[in-house]
């Protein structure tokens, strides 16, 4: 997935950019708001990362223009701007998602991924199967109206499970899904079962269990037992 970054921070904009492409993405820099509008106006991007101090042009001006050019580019807003005027002001401009400074990168992350699925044609960010819900907009799982507590790794593992239910999804599925996570590379050959192991226990009230296909992987389905 190829974003723009719109930061005129250097320091920020060089350890966003550095996460990001950690996490996949490829990641075109902007460091004022004329070169944003150039590249978003002339440029494909999957999303957009646009802070809204910039220099030249703000970023609700960049907002703005572009949204009025390409009305389905999904933009998310950076700013230290965080009463609720601004807030507003940022979403009437066009703004998908807005992130106030300071913040943590992973919530960044979660929010651009949202972006991404919000903007597949078909996608669907609620998965459903038994007791059990995933919103995965809101990176939030339930059972029978309960909240779930999941690890990063559990909550990809359950979410892969259950988007391909009554699927097999192999080691080699798994493992890719937590390719884009830290410290995922290195871990013993264990640690899927180990991680399968958590989530069956989690997954018990839900009416639904996790089965081992020897030799294939693993496949989530009705519990006959419940």
């Amino acid at each position: 997935m190829r974003l723009l970054l719109a930061e005129d921070d250097a320091i920020l904009a060089d350890a966003l950019v550095a996460n990001l492409e950690h996490a996949g993405f490829e990641v075109e820099t902007a460091e004022n708001g004329a070169v944003a509008e150039y590249l978003l106006n002339r440029q494909h991007f999957d999303a957009a990362i646009l802070d809204i101090g910039l220099p030249l042009v703000d970023g609700l001006t960049v907002l703005k223009r572009v949204r009025a050019s390409k009305p389905a580019q999904p933009i998310l807003v950076l700013t230290a701007l965080c009463d609720l005027e601004h807030r507003v002001e940022g979403l009437n401009a066009g703004a998908d998602d807005y992130l106030t400074k300071p913040f943590e990168f992973p919530e960044l992350e979660a929010r651009v991924r949202a972006l991404l699925r919000r903007a597949q044609p078909g996608s669907n960010s609620l998965l459903q199967a038994g007791q059990l819900q995933m919103d995965r907009d809101a990176r939030r799982a339930t059972i029978a109206g309960e909240p779930v507590d999941l690890s990063p790794r559990e909550w990809s593992l359950l979410e892969l499970l259950l988007s391909q239910r009554d699927k097999v999804v192999t080691k080699e599925q798994i493992t890719q899904s937590w390719s884009g996570e830290a410290g995922a590379k290195g871990e013993p050959a264990g640690s899927i079962e180990v991680y399968i192991h958590r989530l069956r226990r989690k997954l018990e009230p839900s009416g639904l269990s996790i089965r081992t296909v020897r030799g294939l992987g693993y496949l989530l389905e009705a519990d006959t037992k419940a």
